[in-house]
This record gives C-alpha cells, sequence and structure tokens, in this order.
C-alpha cells in the first residue's frame, strides 16, 4: 500500500482545523494537489503558549512569514524571534520548532516546499482526534499505532537522543498497516 505522500488524493473538502485540545487553528490555503505538487500552505492561529517540540522533516523545507503576534522559530538550534511581516526558513533535514512565548494568539503562514499531501492528510487527522478527545494534554495521539502512522505520513523524525525511537516507531507504523489500523484512520477521517 502507497503512503499518502505517494499517493495523488483528491483535493481536500475541509479548509479549516480547529484544535480544542491546545487552542490552535489551522486553514489550508492551498494543498499539494492543487499546487501540482509545488507547495502546501498553510495559515496557522497559535494559541498563547502554544507551539511544537523540536522534529525534523526529511524531504521538504518549512518557511514561516507573521502576519500578527510575534512568533520564536528555533532552526538548528538558532532562535529567530519574529514579528508582523518577519519570515524564517527552516531546511529539509534541519531540526526546528515554533513556538508562541506571548499572551496573544500569533498569525502566520507556514509554506512546506515541495508540498506533501501526506503532512495535510496527518494535521486533518491530528486535528480530528483531538476534537474527539483521543489525545493527550500536548495534542498526541493517545493510541501509539496512531501517533506512528501520522509520523511516517508527515515523514516527521524526532531528534537529539529521541531519533532511537525512529525504527521503533516505523515497526509500529508497519504493524498499524497490517493491522488494519492506518486504512481504519484513513477511512474514518480522510474518506468521508
Amino acid at each position: 500500500m502507497s503512503t499518502p505522500a505517494q499517493s495523488a488524493p483528491a483535493a481536500p473538502r475541509a479548509r479549516r482545523f480547529e484544535n480544542p485540545v491546545v487552542g490552535d487553528v489551522v486553514t489550508l490555503l492551498e494543498s499539494s494537489v492543487e499546487s501540482a505538487g509545488a507547495r502546501t500552505l498553510l495559515e496557522v492561529e497559535l494559541a498563547p503558549g502554544g507551539g511544537t517540540p523540536p522534529h525534523r522533516h526529511r524531504t521538504y523545507e518549512e518557511r514561516f512569514h507573521v502576519n500578527e503576534g510575534t512568533l520564536v522559530v528555533e532552526v538548528d538550534g538558532i532562535e529567530h524571534v519574529l514579528g508582523p511581516g518577519g519570515s524564517a526558513c527552516a531546511p529539509a533535514g534541519s531540526v526546528h520548532r515554533f513556538v508562541n512565548h506571548s499572551v496573544a494568539r500569533a498569525s502566520f503562514d507556514v509554506e512546506l516546499r515541495p508540498g506533501h499531501a501526506g503532512f495535510e492528510q496527518a494535521l486533518r487527522v491530528t486535528y480530528a482526534l483531538a476534537a474527539e478527545g483521543r489525545v493527550d494534554r500536548r495534542s498526541r495521539p493517545r493510541n501509539p499505532l496512531h501517533a506512528a502512522v501520522l509520523l511516517r505520513w508527515s515523514e516527521m523524525g524526532l531528534p537529539g537522543k529521541q531519533a532511537a525511537l525512529d525504527r521503533p516507531l516505523r515497526a509500529l507504523a508497519r504493524i498499524a498497516r497490517l493491522c488494519g489500523v492506518e486504512r481504519r484512520l484513513q477511512r474514518r477521517y480522510l474518506d468521508a
């Protein structure tokens, strides 16, 4: 079975995704399908204190452009404090994260180059799981098979000492595929 990143999914129907656990909202402005694979473009409304843990993407870069508020983007250990109009880039393979240290929401665009349908699908499923209460307080799926599938779809890797978990997570993703967990996630959240 091909991964979502390898297949050619139809253009997405839903464009706005809300995560009630962390208070973030993401709007898909342009999908990988719509850009013929050139990019995925998202607008993120990040709650105060929100952000991501350090991670890396193997095959695509992320470009950040702040519309409102303040955003800290850390790339390979270097922090970039961005205000409105500010930009930063996390090249493919770089360890990066973003965080909103302020008391106000931050609004920014994120562009993935090239576009990545698997990332888009992992985002949709993660936010749907959050809406159903199936994630922890940091919005990580409670089911490790779900987490492994979402990491594989998005081609996300863990940095540093956590990188030792990559091989077991790949094995869990294979188990999820063989047991039908991956297909159930696709049917419930992507095919509807």
